[in-house]
């Protein structure tokens, strides 16, 4: 042992000399750069055999040298200060980092306070406000007597032994804003009045004089039957057509005359990712980074009312990058299914709602994209369009009188109700599918193209829906072809295919009658004009 302890002494020390002759060798440099004298004398000893060209490279080679040294003199000063700028001490640390907790806590009480504020305007109804306040007082002082009896109708995913718990402050969970929406729930929330007797035509009529009435809003009844179908034939919608048609407001008037305001987010062209969507947890202030889409989605489970989250400008950004996951759940066969993952752990003061990490998607949730199509946005994927129902907005409906229309409360297992009891009353006629099929074989042949499987689908789900909004089964074919077919003539070369699209429209005249399918027609003369 004593030998090798000598050997490791020895080892170490020839190290370290040679380390230590890395700091010499650079003072000798420095040293016998600027030691002028010694090197003066050794130019003397040479300088008498110098031609003009060798002065001329004595003097380059003297100067670049001295550059050098102040180079790096110059660039270790920089180093150090740069250092000693930036040098914190552990004390002063600790104040930056409780500043930073304090102006996040500020950030998360001022989105408190909105919240509160969206809540009270949505429950606005007319009563004065201290009436108000008092009806939810006194609701909230009776909860145990009848509250707790309608709690399983209109918090269908929540667990009862949770919501029955008590209140946690939100300020000391990491989910303040979801904190909020569970003391909210537990301790406020009055359930409304639902009018569960009207029909999906009344329903229509009304949403389209509420909007006119209440919000100067102006719709034509096609179209306001053309949303509610797309209802119950798809989980998501896209609005799209030229700025200013209202695709924004026509969601957000929706919202409105439910009850439940409808969520807008609107999309960055930076998102690239689901963390835009459903946050991220922040590992500095040990708080989650909450959206207005996740919270969204976590107070859906609390109510049965039937609600809209809208992206605003939905591709403005890539769609399929940051919408991908969600794309892919709501396709899954069993709503129990529709979850996001949110946390890798739970804790014990984490939301009611937070089941093993993850969230509960409710089937009272539609998702709307609102579509500009100009140079600064993207082509829309065709995954995303085949799982939507596209509504095209390229024109503002005429202003008319009506008279004042409430708004309707309406649970969302009504409205499920309404959708399957149409589908069962009017569904599309076998004449009407032997159409279908003779048009896909004809498109097949002269374009290539052919009827999915999904289209299909959404076609059977939206024609009886349609139908049962007021329309007629002719209107909702037309529709649902001009959007759903049609539209994969722009994967075409139509410069090409003039011919071939005068010979279709005709063929739509031969087919269902002439004249009977006119936005299809519309859509291939915009298509023949534009290529």
């Amino acid at each position: 042992m004593g030998n090798f302890l000598k050997y490791l002494a020895a080892d170490l020390g020839e190290l370290g000399k040679a380390f230590w002759n890395i700091f010499v060798g650079i003072f000798n440099f420095f040293k016998m750069l600027f030691n002028f004298p010694e090197r003066l004398n050794l130019i003397r000893e040479y300088a008498p055999d110098f031609s003009t060209l060798e002065w001329v490279f004595l003097i380059i080679t003297e100067v670049v040298l001295i550059a050098v040294a102040l180079v790096v003199i110059w660039l270790v000063f920089k180093l150090l200060k740069k250092l000693l700028r930036f040098r914190v001490s552990v004390k002063k640390y600790d104040e930056l980092a409780k500043q930073v907790k304090n102006l996040q806590r500020d950030l998360l009480r001022a989105n408190y306070e909105k919240d509160k504020l969206l809540q009270m305007k949505v429950a606005e109804l007319g009563i004065p406000q201290d009436q108000l306040e008092d009806e939810l007082k006194d609701g909230s002082e009776n909860e145990g007597e009848d509250g707790e009896e309608e709690g399983d109708s209109f918090v269908p995913n929540a667990n009862r032994n949770t919501m029955q718990s008590p209140c946690v402050n939100p300020e000391d969970s990491r989910f303040f804003r979801l904190t909020t929406v569970d003391n909210y729930y537990k301790t406020e929330y009055q359930p409304p009045v639902y009018d569960n007797e009207i029909t999906l035509s009344e329903f229509c009529e009304r949403f389209r004089k509420y909007a006119a009435s209440q919000l100067k809003l102006y719709y034509d009844i096609d179209m306001m039957r053309y949303y509610v179908a797309s209802m119950g034939a798809a989980r998501i919608l896209i609005l799209q057509g030229i700025s200013g048609t209202g695709k924004t407001s026509l969601a957000y008037a929706f919202g409105r005359f439910v009850g439940i305001d409808t969520t807008l987010c609107s999309v960055q062209p930076s998102w690239r990712e689901r963390t835009e969507l459903y946050g991220y947890y922040n590992e500095f202030t040990r708080k989650y980074m909450e959206t207005d889409f996740l919270r969204a989605i976590y107070e859906g489970n609390f109510y049965r009312d039937p609600h809209f989250v809208i992206l605003d400008e939905m591709n403005i950004a890539r769609v399929e990058y940051y919408f991908a996951e969600m794309l892919s759940i709501l396709e899954m066969p069993r709503k129990e299914e529709w979850k996001i993952d949110i946390v890798t752990a739970t804790w014990d003061n984490d939301p009611a709602l937070i089941n093993n990490g993850t969230i509960q998607i409710s089937d009272n949730i539609w998702f709307v994209g609102t579509i500009n199509n100009d140079d600064s946005t993207f082509a829309v994927a065709d995954k995303v369009y085949d799982r939507a129902i596209p509504i095209d907005l390229d024109s503002r409906a005429d202003a008319f009188t009506c008279e004042l229309t409430d708004p309707v409360h309406i649970t969302t297992d009504h409205l499920e109700e309404l959708f399957a009891q149409a589908k069962k009353d009017f569904p599309v006629s076998a004449e009407m599918l032997d159409l279908l099929e003779d048009m896909n074989k004809y498109l097949i042949k002269n374009f290539r193209l052919a009827f999915g499987n999904r289209i299909m689908k959404q076609l059977k789900d939206f024609v009886p829906c349609f139908i049962a909004c007021g329309g007629t089964e002719i209107q909702a074919i037309d529709f649902i072809v001009a959007k759903k077919v049609l539209r994969k003539f722009e994967s075409l070369s139509l410069g090409f295919m003039k011919d071939e699209l005068t010979k279709f429209n005709a063929y739509l005249d031969k087919t269902f009658g002439k004249n009977m399918m006119p936005i299809c027609k519309e859509y291939v003369d915009l298509l023949k004009k534009n290529n």
